[in-house]
């Protein structure tokens, strides 16, 4: 009875260091095999993150021909819920004080700091050096931080008071234009993005505005900045797609009021004009050589999305000699 109580308890302990070194080995399978959660990049339209309507995607490669992302591609449709959206974000974006405006550019700027060694992954991916990809992103930080003090300045550079010859106060002073389309510039998919959308939303507008079709991961991401930074949904809206097939949505929506273009095809620029004609879209066409020139960024950047208002004011004379005016 002895021997086989003792057999039985060794083939029982047997057992068990195979079902340990068994299960070891199984869950170190289970570890090997795992598979990464890749990040899905839709739209950001009105403060959500949609998918495109159309359901249709295009491929961002490396130039090795190795898969980054799928990214949707826009649609008309999709660009008018981004009017919409931006259109219904407008009034409360307008009337915030430039101080405010001020304070949320800058709160950008802060996130965007926070997690800047994810975009200089992201610009590396598509085959951008490590000191050029930080480059990128510092120069963006500062773009922001500029127009940061700007917001609650240009109107002292832009305003004026008026001599006129009539028995008035005249003055001139600077409102937002409205809903704003823009084309982001190709080349730098980051700095590109917010050297158009900070003077846009700086001034006051709203905007509707399309990524760099080759980098446009770095937008999306840009957008969940923008989702944390106190920036209310709709004032920025991005989509991502082709340039080419939403040019003429893009300048012929009759609820956008001016459109920014970075570019240089010459008939894609002369689509975007024809179509702006028919309710007066004003089109601001910039260059994007080097986006790090002097030029890149200047309050007169706000300046090009405003409109001015002059406002009359009577002087009621004292004709009995006291003089003054109330």
């Amino acid at each position: 009875m002895a021997k086989t109580r003792n057999k039985k308890t060794t083939v029982k302990s047997k057992a068990s260091s195979n079902g340990k070194s068994n299960g070891a080995a199984s869950n170190g399978a289970v570890l090997a095999k795992r598979i990464p959660v890749q990040k899905t990049y839709k739209l950001y339209i009105g403060g959500k993150f949609p998918r495109t309507e159309s359901g249709r995607y295009y491929k961002i490669k490396t130039k090795n021909n190795s898969l980054i992302a799928n990214v949707c591609r826009g649609s008309r449709k999709d660009f008018r819920n981004a009017v919409v959206a931006a259109r219904k974000a407008l009034g409360g974006w307008a009337n915030r004080t430039a101080y405010n405006r001020s304070q949320i550019l800058y709160r950008i700027a802060e996130m965007l700091e926070w997690r800047k060694a994810q975009f200089i992954e992201e610009l590396q991916s598509f085959g951008v050096t490590k000191a050029a990809a930080e480059k990128e992103v510092e120069a963006s930080i500062d773009r922001l931080i500029y127009y940061a003090g700007w917001a609650d300045k240009y109107q002292q550079l832009f305003s004026t008071v008026n001599p006129v010859a009539s028995s008035h106060f005249n003055f001139s002073i600077l409102e937002p234009m409205g809903v704003i389309a823009a084309f982001a510039p190709e080349d730098k998919g980051l700095l590109g993005l917010i050297t158009t959308i900070a003077p846009i939303i700086c001034g006051g507008n709203s905007c509707v505005v399309l990524a760099s079709h080759d980098q446009p991961t770095c937008a999306i991401s840009f957008a969940e900045v923008l989702h944390t930074s106190d920036v209310p949904g709709g004032v920025v809206n991005i989509l991502t797609g082709i340039r080419s097939e939403l040019a003429s949505h893009f300048s012929s929506h009759m609820d956008v009021n001016g459109m920014v273009y970075y570019g240089k095809k010459s008939e894609e620029l002369k689509t975007i004009q024809l179509h702006a004609v028919d309710n007066l879209k004003r089109i601001i066409v910039r260059s994007e050589t080097n986006l790090y020139a002097a030029n890149a960024e200047s309050p007169y950047l706000i300046q090009d999305t405003l409109e001015t208002k002059t406002t009359w004011h009577p002087i009621a004379h004292d004709m009995t000699g006291g003089g003054g005016a109330y």
